[in-house]
């Protein structure tokens, strides 16, 4: 329940901005499973909420697509990001596979 309103707040505020890019598919493989090998995530919200903490923490995102996808707030910690493109990405307070935090796009 709490993933499915999770999912329908984000494609809610996704849908209203306009900014809907990614393939939904792809979206729901990264909730369900925590792995989204070589997926379409570009432009997606994937960013801390007052609803949900965006904790993808030893999350499989290699060969993703992330290209201007906000991920403000989010753990990444010991993540795979081998191959990700993320031209464009907004990472601002965003702590990284090695538990740096990075702050750009802020």
């Amino acid at each position: 329940m709490k993933r499915s309103l999770t999912a329908l707040t984000v494609a809610a505020s996704l849908i209203a901005s306009g900014a809907s890019a990614f393939d939904s598919a792809d979206w729901q493989k990264l909730l369900d499973t925590n792995e989204c090998v070589e997926c379409d995530l570009s432009r997606a919200s994937l960013r801390e909420t007052s609803l949900r903490v965006a904790n993808l923490s030893r999350a499989n995102l290699s060969r993703a697509d992330l290209i201007g996808a906000n991920l403000s707030g989010a753990t990444l910690w010991e993540a795979d990001l081998t191959k990700v493109i993320m031209n464009g990405a907004i990472l601002c307070n965003t702590t990284m596979p090695d538990g740096s935090v990075i702050y750009s796009g802020c």
